[in-house]
């Protein structure tokens, strides 16, 4: 009878310890893609709210209620026009890491809208001609032995901590906000050689300033 105890419980302390080993792995392997994950879950959210507004909207018409007649009958006017809008782009879980880490490590120090800028960069770029035709290459992109974005070879990249500041300014980005102006490159004037800087300033169009960054197409 004792020596059944013992294995009883020497078996269930096993199990115990196989299910700790378990949940460890399952966290070791979740946390590297939770700023991922939860970018995609505002992402849905937002798909989610669009789609309750336009079914609000068609059910108002349904029975002959449009804005206009809201507004006579001093309801509150809701212009769907300016409501959220779906993402503009569908990226996969390794593209998504990609756009997040290059933002936090050009912009990390910046505010919501100076990692905006960058995200805005990084996707008018995917959208022109003269760039590669996605995220990955965009960021590792090299002209000669220059890098494009110079963290994506210091080991910048590699070893930023992705913040909520960075996810909600890339959620903008990919639901279509630009206020980039079309900016295609950008520059930390204070950080940058001379011979970048000459390049910036002869063969490209200076557009603003921003934080620490200076924007040009």
């Amino acid at each position: 009878m004792y020596k059944r105890a013992v294995s009883l419980l020497t078996l269930g302390s096993c199990v115990i310890f196989v299910a700790v080993l378990c949940a460890k792995g399952v966290n070791a392997a979740w946390l590297p893609t939770q700023p991922v994950y939860q970018l995609k879950l505002e992402l849905e959210e937002l798909e989610e709210a669009s789609r309750e507004n336009e079914r609000a909207q068609d059910k108002l018409e349904s029975v002959g209620i449009g804005i206009a007649d809201r507004a006579v009958s001093e309801q509150r006017v809701v212009d769907f026009t300016v409501m959220e809008q779906e993402p503009l782009y569908d990226f996969s879980d390794e593209e998504l890491e990609v756009l997040l880490r290059i933002v936090e490590a050009e912009a990390g120090g910046e505010d919501e809208d100076g990692r905006l800028l960058v995200a805005n960069v990084v996707l008018n770029r995917l959208n022109s001609d003269s760039f590669p035709d996605t995220v990955t290459e965009v960021v590792f992109q090299k002209e000669g032995d220059v890098a494009q974005f110079s963290p994506a070879y210091s080991g910048k990249y590699d070893r930023v901590e992705i913040s909520d500041t960075t996810i909600s300014a890339v959620g903008r980005a990919l639901k279509g906000e630009d206020i980039s102006q079309g900016a295609l490159y950008f520059v930390a004037r204070k950080r940058a050689d001379k011979g970048s800087l000459r390049w910036f300033d002869e063969k490209l169009v200076f557009l603003f300033e921003h934080g620490g960054h200076e924007f040009f197409k």
